[in-house]
């Protein structure tokens, strides 16, 4: 029975290490953007590495700071353009410039939330 609990105990740190890591390579992306694109792209390469070996999910501060297909590093108004569209239903685009890749985040739930808060 400790055995188990052992194994469930490490798998744990193993997750707690790769998020410190994700979370260390985008802050590392971030700051070197701006003069070295390319090494921004693949700190991001690196991070999706570890975030599936690991089996973690991609927190979502991070995930939506690079494109689904081209995996590049996104700074908006640099290689992204970031629209909020009210059609159907509200929500945000991001397209990747290098790419052309369009995201599409729905933004209805911190909608909802702003009316509870007025009332």
């Amino acid at each position: 029975m400790s055995k188990k609990f052992s194994r469930r105990k490490e798998q744990r740190e193993k997750k707690k290490i790769a998020l410190e890591r994700i979370d260390v390579l985008f802050n590392l992306a971030e700051r070197v953007f701006a003069y070295d694109k390319e090494l921004a792209n693949r700190y991001v390469e690196i991070a999706l590495a570890v975030q599936q070996k690991a089996k973690v999910r991609m927190p979502r501060k991070w995930k939506r700071r690079y494109c689904k297909k081209c995996h590049s590093f996104l700074v908006p108004g640099v290689n992204a353009r970031v629209r909020l569209r009210q059609k159907r239903m509200p929500h945000v685009v991001i397209k990747c410039l290098e790419c052309g890749h369009i995201m599409r985040y729905p933004y209805l739930r911190e909608k909802k939330e702003r009316r509870k808060a007025k009332k």
